[in-house]
């Protein structure tokens, strides 16, 4: 086994990121972003190699990562799906529709898939009110959203791009 592999973790593939930023100031944000490009997510042992490389605490590094939204310390899954539960949403059924996939796919907002296939989160508020409910699968913004077609909607979407039934 490579000495640079942590838990299943290739921290080889984090030295061109590392290299890149060598003894740049202020660089611990790109590096994640990068490092997250990388990997998905920001496994812990990614986040010590970090902070070895640049001199940073590793607590300072698991703090920025924790403070800044864009970064997920957990593997998300192949799809992403994001439910608005603003106040128009939450009113017009968001909470219906986060019961609907549970029930469906046996899967809460803030978890992912057993097989990796979609990650559920909830966000509050994506600015599309009139819409309301609003859910973004992929980055494809989905208005008015009924239980029955983001079920539908959801089973294509990650039942095409896998060949897997979720």
């Amino acid at each position: 086994m490579d000495m640079q592999s942590h838990a299943g973790v290739d921290l080889d593939l984090l030295e061109d990121v590392l290299a890149q930023y060598q003894g740049q100031r202020g660089a611990l944000i790109p590096i994640l972003q990068k490092a997250q490009d990388v990997y998905g997510y920001l496994p812990p042992q990614v986040l010590q190699r970090i902070a070895r490389s640049t001199g940073v605490a590793v607590s300072k590094v698991y703090g920025v990562a924790t403070f800044y939204a864009q970064f997920y310390l957990q593997k998300r899954g192949r799809h992403i799906l994001k439910l608005c539960d603003g106040t128009a949403c939450h009113v017009k059924g968001t909470p219906v529709l986060a019961t609907a996939l549970e029930d469906h796919f046996g899967v809460q907002p803030g978890q992912t898939t057993e097989d990796g296939a979609l990650t559920v989160e909830v966000v509050y508020c994506l600015g599309s009110c009139a819409l309301a409910p609003v859910a973004v699968l992929d980055g494809q913004v989905m208005g008015r959203m009924r239980q029955e077609m983001l079920v539908r909607t959801v089973q294509k979407q990650v039942g095409a791009a896998g060949g897997e039934e979720v």
